[in-house]
């Protein structure tokens, strides 16, 4: 090995070692999308950030407190598999799951709007959604059918609305 080469092999191997540790456990390469099944950790994404994400909203103009919406089109959710349960956010899908409903902080009464049944595979919000216009709230990523074990994911979201 030339010594030029030799120059660059140890930076480069260190480089290699602190990128692969400090990355999350899905960062890990690409996830090719499989089915959702039980026994497993999850992370939850909308418009692929796992936590401060927003959500813009088809709000124009002044808005006052208390008005509502629908999302803007092209904005997705899915779920991503763990190795490990290290996000404070991350869900299990227990003994029983092989979907994942996910719930916009509507009422415990209305049905998920979305049920995800493959890893890896976004899902498009509907823009059929009333969703409040600018504040605060949970998406939560819920293991269906659930168990004793089963626990949900959630990411903090910002609505936004358009100038």
């Amino acid at each position: 090995m030339s010594r030029k080469l030799r120059s660059w092999y140890v930076p480069l191997a260190a480089a290699t070692i602190l990128l692969s540790t400090s990355l999350p456990a899905f960062a890990d390469g690409v996830v090719d999308p499989a089915p959702i099944g039980p026994n497993q950790y999850f992370v939850g994404l909308v418009n692929d950030q796992t936590g401060n994400a927003t959500i813009a909203m088809a709000c124009f103009g002044p808005v006052h407190p208390g008005q509502t919406g629908h999302p803007m089109a092209d904005q997705t959710v899915k779920v991503l598999p763990v190795t490990a349960p290290s996000p404070a956010r991350a869900g299990y899908t227990g003994s029983a799951a092989h979907t994942v409903g996910v719930g916009f902080g509507l009422s415990a009464s209305t049905a998920s709007p979305i049920v995800l049944n493959m890893w890896a595979v976004a899902a498009k919000i509907p823009t059929t959604l009333v969703l409040p216009c600018y504040g605060t709230a949970t998406v939560t990523f819920v293991p269906s059918p659930t168990s004793t074990t089963a626990r949900p994911a959630t990411v903090q979201v910002t609505f936004v609305g358009q100038p």
